[in-house]
């Protein structure tokens, strides 16, 4: 598969909430989302793992290889981390598929995907319905919104805490402010759209309320997702 720039691909250059973290929003990422909808079709998707709600596939080398080469000098300039090389250290075509009442409890709260803010994550959305985007947050107990290794200990503490106190979180997808996180940013999932940010800056997609999981990648919430070290 050959990947080409869209015409009309922009960039957006934002900060997330009081810590501003660095956030990219690039939309019209490629010129050929269909056929990344339609290779995913193909697939066979597995197990997403233990934290993310759905199942997953890798995606093509082919995508690596468009994001490192045309995407990896924007990132590094426009994310802090100038001069740095990056690799992939996973790229995966992504279905939500966890209906609300089967969430695990960390599935449930906002989320970090690595302590080291020198590592990048990505999302490319693929679905053209009203299926949510993604948000940030900061936690109220603490007011973090960016958990690096000298905040571990105190967040994870918390966290532990918080799920035997009274707000516990329902079984349910957040999406916008609870008692314990405060939404500090979010942009909408739209079709081609891709965010780019911190590993380390608390995040969650924002799965609308009576959401239904669609295992189909021609109509369900697929996107693709990287991790950039």
């Amino acid at each position: 598969m050959s990947l080409a720039t869209h015409p009309n691909f922009t960039v957006r250059e934002l900060t997330i909430g009081r810590e501003a973290a660095p956030l990219l929003v690039i939309d019209n990422v490629v010129a050929q989302p269909d056929e990344l909808v339609a290779l995913a079709a193909s697939k066979h998707f597995g197990d997403g793992g233990a934290y993310y709600p759905g199942v997953r596939v890798r995606a093509p080398l082919s995508y690596q290889h468009y994001v490192l080469d045309r995407l990896g000098d924007l990132f590094t300039d426009r994310l802090g981390l100038a001069g740095k090389r990056l690799r992939f250290t996973m790229c995966h075509f992504s279905l939500v598929t966890t209906a609300a009442e089967n969430l695990e409890h960390l599935q449930r709260i906002p989320h970090i995907d690595s302590v080291h803010g020198n590592e990048l994550a990505f999302i490319h959305y693929l679905f053209r319905r009203d299926l949510g985007g993604t948000a940030f947050y900061r936690h109220r107990s603490t007011g973090f919104e960016v958990i690096d290794l000298a905040r571990r200990q105190q967040y994870f503490a918390c966290v532990e805490q918080e799920w035997l106190g009274p707000n516990k979180p329902a079984a349910a997808y957040i999406n916008g402010s609870t008692p314990l996180y405060e939404q500090v940013a979010g942009e909408a999932g739209v079709f081609n759209r891709m965010l780019v940010y911190r590993r380390n800056s608390l995040h969650s997609g924002s799965i609308p309320a009576g959401f239904v999981p669609d295992p189909n990648p021609l109509t369900g919430r697929l996107s693709i997702n990287g991790f950039l070290a």
